[in-house]
């Protein structure tokens, strides 16, 4: 077995679910202190960030023997919860693939990146400055992102995030937005008295599907995609027999490049602002939860082909796409740091069997050796 694949093992080992999304969950200090230990291991120079009580980034530095670019790896040290998983923290081998919570998103990726480093500074590291990082929260708030930024920079990074081996050029933002309709209670009996205001939600979601159907027919974007949203949670009602006097909808829209910021809010109100128009009784409410840019990586930057190389000369197949999904790359892009995702396959990600492709893991630490050498030598 393989020095990334016995990591991978003893990562997975390690429970570090997101204290944010489950209450009481472990959170990453332990798993930042394996972390740590193993950069130390392996030569490199170890700062541990205090991010939040009990959760801390993780950076390991690997200066050259003479000046050159440097380039960050960075990945999250964080999982989702393990609800109905039956052995969530037991690596387990089978047909080529690490089962696990957090096998793909994204232990596999750090895992490959710290083995990398380890390589990089065991063979002697000659040029530039390689900086490995692992970031608490990516998976709720991503404050660790946050904080790595502050105090780091590089003249570029790899997020090694699950991609199958492919080069991520960018990824799709997301604003969470809450929308609520106001009625009137009453006793079911006297409808002249009472305003149903899961009927008035009724209303909103209608012209958001008609907004949906556009959203879909416009061309989509050349590296994200289309945008889309969704109807995620909704409440309302107390009783059967009585008119409801708040309904709440929380919904998710996805982002893409080109848009402008507020887009998502903007299209909410412009829905509420038509539904008041058609009538005076309809009150509503909307209000911005949460929201993430999206990102593209900057189409002069040479990392994207150094990376495509790099995993082509190992003979693997490997293309530029965009993700649908957020990462902390808009983070570090937003920071002036160039950065593409790239890491190993895999399946489950947030679901009840997760796993990651061995060999991926693998080729993903022989790429990012590659691509290191390459790129902070030039």
């Amino acid at each position: 077995m393989s020095d990334a694949i016995n990591l991978l093992r003893e990562l997975i080992s390690i429970d570090s679910v997101n204290p944010s999304l489950v209450a009481g969950a472990a959170g990453e200090e332990n798993l930042a202190l394996a972390v740590a230990a193993h950069m130390r291991y392996s030569g490199l120079d170890v700062v541990i960030d205090d991010v939040a009580p009990g959760r801390q980034n993780v950076i390991g530095v690997l200066e050259g023997r003479s000046a050159g670019r440097s380039l960050m790896l960075c990945g999250h040290s964080d999982t989702v919860g393990v609800e109905g998983m039956d052995s969530p923290f037991d690596p387990i081998e089978r047909d080529g693939r690490m089962f696990g919570r957090g096998s793909g998103d994204m232990k596999g990726g750090v895992a490959a990146m710290l083995a990398a480093a380890r390589t990089l500074a065991n063979e002697g590291w000659d040029k530039g400055r390689l900086l490995v990082a692992a970031v608490v929260d990516e998976e709720y708030m991503s404050i660790g992102a946050e904080a790595l930024v502050k105090s780091w920079s590089a003249d570029a990074a790899v997020i090694t995030e699950p991609t199958g081996l492919k080069v991520a050029i960018g990824h799709k933002g997301f604003s969470w937005i809450e929308i609520v309709t106001e009625g009137r209670a009453a006793h079911g009996s006297r409808p002249a008295e009472g305003r149903d205001a899961i009927m008035g939600m009724g209303r909103v979601l209608q012209r958001l599907e008609e907004l949906t159907r556009k959203l879909k027919a416009r061309a989509p974007h050349p590296v994200l995609g289309q945008a889309s949203l969704h109807a995620s949670i909704i409440n309302g009602g107390r009783e059967l027999s009585t008119y409801p006097e708040r309904c709440v909808l929380q919904l998710e829209r996805r982002n893409v490049s080109g848009e402008l910021p507020d887009v998502a809010i903007c299209e909410v109100e412009e829905i509420l602002d038509s539904l008041r128009h058609d009538d005076r009784e309809f009150v509503a409410s909307a209000r911005l939860m949460f929201d993430r840019a999206p990102y593209e990586t900057p189409a002069e930057h040479d990392l994207p082909r150094r990376l495509e190389t790099a995993v082509k000369h190992l003979g693997h197949d490997t293309c530029r796409e965009g993700m649908t999904y957020w990462t902390d790359a808009a983070i570090l892009g937003q920071a002036g740091i160039p950065t593409v995702v790239f890491g190993p396959g895999g399946e489950g990600f947030h679901a009840r069997e997760e796993f990651v492709f061995i060999d991926h893991v693998e080729a993903c630490r022989d790429a990012l050796i590659l691509t290191a050498r390459d790129f902070c030598g030039n």
